[in-house]
């Protein structure tokens, strides 16, 4: 995911979760437990890939990938890659 979809994001804590961030912004939050893997992309990453996750237990910004599952990567790094999009138009419109 970091070196496909965000070459330029860095590695953080906040929330006291792991994150990426982009340009000061986070792109997406993770965290291991006991039953699954939880992913959060904030809840316009959820909104645009409603249909996708619909397998997935999810809330308003957290998706939970269960542990004794493969892992959807190809749909995590489209999720990545809509933040990264959302992340530079809110930048630059901004700069107007």
């Amino acid at each position: 995911m970091y070196s496909k979809s965000g070459p330029q994001s860095e590695e953080a804590i906040s929330y006291n979760l792991p994150a990426f961030k982009l340009k000061n912004k986070v792109l997406v939050y993770f965290a291991a437990f006991k039953t699954h893997i939880g992913f959060y992309a904030l809840p316009s990453g959820n909104a645009a890939f409603q249909n996708e996750l619909s397998s997935y237990k999810t809330g308003k910004g957290s998706i939970q990938f269960p542990i004794n599952q493969k892992m959807p990567f190809k749909l995590i790094v489209k999720i990545v890659k809509f933040r990264i999009e959302e992340i530079e138009k809110d930048e630059a419109t901004t700069k107007l």
